[in-house]
Order: structure tokens, then sequence, then C-alpha cells
């Protein structure tokens, strides 16, 4: 189908858009319906329920970021939270002989 369209005046244009505008909404509407029957019939043929299989989980609340609680003092840079493993500085410093306590933030 060729349309001319630099024959048609405004009147035309609009009513030519909108009729274009439908029959998309139409085909979208159409695929997506078509779409949604062939993966519920695949869904019940592996015994589920297209609900079954769409559930949506929510992501979990994000925390906060944790609050330094230890600095190196050689470089204060270097920041460690206390949670999971000692950062290699922390050993060395506790290996020299010193305490958390004296690595703590202020």
């Amino acid at each position: 189908m060729v349309v001319d369209l630099s024959k048609m005046d405004l009147k035309e244009l609009k009513a030519l858009r909108k009729k274009v505008d439908a029959a998309i909404t139409s085909y979208d509407e159409n695929t997506k319906r078509e779409a949604r029957l062939a993966v519920e019939e695949l869904a019940r043929q592996h015994g589920f329920s297209l609900s079954e299989l769409a559930t949506v989980k929510k992501p979990r609340a994000k925390r906060a970021p944790s609050k330094v609680l230890y600095k190196n003092p050689k470089n204060a840079e270097q920041t460690w939270t206390g949670r999971g493993r000692k950062p290699k500085w922390v050993e060395e410093a506790l290996a020299s002989g010193k305490s958390l306590k004296s690595l703590e933030a202020k």
C-alpha cells in the first residue's frame, strides 16, 4: 500500500495519524495477548501457573554504609569498620603489640 502524503491536506493527515496510532496500539495489544497465552500454556505444561512464575521478590532494603571504627595511624586513608576480615595493616599492628583500642578512629 503506497500513500502519497504530499497530496493530503492537514485534516486528512491527522485522520491518517489517528488510524495509524490505533493500528499500532491494536497490534501491540494483540501481540502481548498472544505472548501471554503462549507463556501461560508453557507454564501449564510444566505444572505451574503464570502467577507462580512471575512473582517478583522485593529487593532487600539497602543498609547505610558501616561507620568507620578503625584507622591506620600510618595512612589515614586505610580504614576498617570492624566487620569482615581484618585488613593486613590491622593484623600487622596487632602482631607488633598494638591494641585495637589504639587504632580506633577519633
